[in-house]
């Protein structure tokens, strides 16, 4: 049955998550530990309703429907191929009521003023810019590494635009970029509230940072403890396996 769900060029991976899995492309962009670290860090209460901006094929709505209990989740993504793997990865896992994915470009604001507000808007976006290094522009790839659809400007707009009031926007992003995140949340009202940096491993520098920030909210910012993904070993710390659900029962302190 799983087969009926495939292009020859897809694979079918399994989330170790209340047995959703998710279809990908084979040599095309995959999700990673960023997806999964910003799903884990969004704060999803009972019923709230989620946009998922920058959705690719759906890794962050998938991860929350079988974490949280949100009533909603919609991803907003701008490669059509993207679009339809998702909606077809719902359908295999028969969360059609709960998850949907629209072909929009998150620039269409006009479109984006006629969907109901959302409580939370969660964005793992392209990290760099457009015009770091040789760049394809027609490459998927690039599409969602590097600002050719859209920058972060073009994200926080998006998010100011469908968040209600107080609502919180949930991002993953490069350290390098942490200034342009806090400056461009604050010229459109969204305050940082919360961050956490990232890094590789517990002797390395951070190479990510997840953000939060607040609708309207005031002004007051904390940090988190720093997540280390790696040990010395290079094993997994015990934090990234209890993410990642691998802890042994009585091993979560």
């Amino acid at each position: 049955m799983n087969n009926d769900f495939l292009e020859k060029d897809e694979t079918l991976d399994d989330l170790q998550l209340k047995g959703l899995c998710v279809i990908q492309k084979k040599d095309a962009f995959r999700f990673g530990v960023d997806a999964v670290l910003l799903a884990n860090f969004a704060n999803i209460k009972r019923n709230t309703k989620v946009m998922d901006l920058c959705s690719g094929t759906g890794i962050i709505p998938f991860i929350l429907v079988g974490k949280t209990s949100a009533s909603k989740i919609t991803g907003i993504e701008i490669q059509s191929d993207m679009v339809d793997m998702a909606n077809r990865s719902a359908q295999l896992n028969n969360v059609q009521e709960k998850i949907e994915f629209i072909h929009k470009d998150l620039r269409d604001l006009k479109y984006l003023k006629t969907m109901s507000k959302v409580d939370v808007v969660t964005v793992n976006p392209p990290y760099k810019l457009k015009n770091s290094g040789i760049v394809n522009l027609k490459n998927k790839d690039a599409i969602a590494r590097h600002e050719i659809c859209c920058d972060l400007e073009d994200v926080i707009k998006a998010a100011k635009t469908v968040l209600k009031d107080n609502g919180k926007i949930y991002m993953i992003h490069r350290p390098d970029r942490f200034a342009d995140i806090i400056c461009t949340m604050r010229q459109y009202k969204i305050e940082p509230k919360f961050v956490r940096m990232v890094h590789p491993s517990v002797n390395k520098a951070p190479n990510m940072v997840l953000i939060e920030g607040q609708n309207n909210g005031g002004r007051f910012l904390k940090w988190g403890a720093p997540i280390y993904v790696h040990q010395l070993d290079g094993n997994y710390t015990d934090e990234i396996n209890r993410i990642y659900g691998k802890c042994k029962k009585g091993d979560d302190k």
